[in-house]
């Protein structure tokens, strides 16, 4: 079954071209978008969209997220307050993470769902947590995701920070997982991860052909641990173990790096991800792209699912370090679709769109479109959303689940969870 874009002003995500048609999206993993001249007459009015005045592009997708930080907002104060970002991590994320059970999970991934469809985001690559219930947790946020329309690329954070057996089971889950899904295997940083679990870790990724997904470098305190322990870098020490070598190799953040780190990066075919408006928040630096090639992300690093928002923000951090432009920025934000197709990854074809409702006070076209993507678009723009060819959100709700339902699932968690915090 196809869906109808009538009257559709469509604008194409590479040249920026602007074309008023009628758009044909065809359902299914490998779905097309054509341009027709007329609907079929006998076409059912459930699969036709007026998109007259209306703005039509491929959907758009959030490179790092973290879900299991979404029933965070609000939370009560660690009993210690953090000093430094090595704290805020101690005493607010890892005592979090260890709090999670799968219904928490559940909750954060529906809510996480939501939240992307609404912000025109179709596809998320997740980094997750929950040292006490990785058994099932990937596998939970997949079926979430799936349930509302959402793709995905998944992997577990695999650590040695609550003891080296928690690594093994995040490296035996990785390995199930794997095998019967799409996905990375995922790392924490350098400073949580003995030479051992890395091992393990090399051995899932050439069994699975595989890259990993890991933090690099997002305080200085990732770097001195490695120089003092291990007497390299961190980039060093990864491109030892070989994991620069993979094109679907994700390295997040990469603030604190030599001239040197940055050649080993732009040198190899790993991707970068950008999370400004984390590393903000955390007060640990700005992310600088000088030196570190073209293969650049972007994400939100947990901090909420609108990627349209994580790209001005990149755009206005971007002016302090290397002066980037609205087009650097937009290369960023669609350079996700590059990473996914290049290494073969599916559920961001060409029939996921988001159409825009944007009231401009100014004419938008081919040749001003980057100003208004960076200075007038933004998420409440969002009115209809296609997934794989079918319409997951509609007149700005979500079609596949009541929204009133994962919101109060939501908060029956989060109340859960922030009682075992208060304990």
């Amino acid at each position: 079954m196809s869906i109808f874009l009538k009257d559709a002003t469509y604008i194409d995500w590479e040249t920026l071209e602007f074309k008023k048609s009628n758009l044909k999206v065809s359902h299914g993993l490998n779905g097309k978008v054509e341009f027709v001249g007329t609907i079929p007459p006998k076409t059912r009015a459930d699969q036709i969209l007026n998109c007259e005045g209306k703005f039509v592009t491929k959907s758009f997708g959030n490179a790092h997220h973290h879900i299991y930080s979404v029933l965070s907002r609000g939370m009560p104060a660690p009993k210690t307050t953090p000093e430094n970002f090595y704290e805020i991590l101690k005493y607010v994320w890892w005592n979090l993470d260890k709090k999670l059970d799968i219904a928490m999970i559940e909750a954060s991934a529906l809510f996480a769902a939501m939240e992307s469809l609404k912000s025109g985001v179709t596809f998320v690559i997740d980094h997750h947590s929950s040292p006490l219930a990785i058994e099932g947790s990937l596998e939970t946020i997949a079926g979430a995701f799936e349930f509302l329309g959402v793709s995905h690329l998944l992997c577990y954070e695999i650590s040695d920070r609550d003891g080296m057996q928690t690594g093994v089971e995040g490296c035996t889950n990785t390995e199930r997982y794997l095998k019967t899904s799409q996905g990375l295997v995922g790392l924490h940083a350098s400073f949580t991860l003995s030479d051992h679990s890395l091992r393990r870790a090399a051995v899932l990724v050439e069994k699975f052909k595989s890259g990993i997904h890991i933090h690099v470098a997002e305080d200085q305190y990732d770097q001195d641990h490695c120089k003092i322990n291990y007497k390299k870098s961190v980039v060093e020490r990864l491109d030892e173990f070989g994991f620069l070598n993979s094109s679907k190799t994700i390295l997040a953040h990469c603030l604190h790096l030599s001239k040197n780190e940055k050649k080993l990066i732009s040198d190899s075919p790993a991707w970068v991800v950008e999370n400004i408006e984390s590393n903000l928040n955390n007060n640990v630096g700005v992310f600088n792209a000088k030196g570190l090639g073209d293969r650049l992300m972007l994400g939100t690093d947990g901090m909420h699912s609108d990627m349209l928002r994580s790209a001005q923000y990149a755009y206005f951090a971007g002016q302090i370090t290397n002066h980037c432009s609205p087009g650097d920025i937009y290369t960023r934000f669609r350079n996700v679709h590059h990473y996914l197709q290049n290494n073969g990854f599916t559920g961001d074809g060409e029939n996921n769109l988001v159409v825009l409702d944007y009231d401009s006070p100014t004419e938008m076209n081919s040749e001003n479109f980057l100003g208004h993507f960076i200075y007038g678009l933004n998420s409440k723009n969002v009115e209809h959303v296609i997934s794989k060819g079918e319409i997951v959100v509609k007149d700005r709700r979500l079609v596949n689940m009541n929204e009133e339902d994962i919101l109060g699932f939501a908060r029956e968690m989060g109340n859960k969870l922030w009682e075992k915090l208060r304990e």
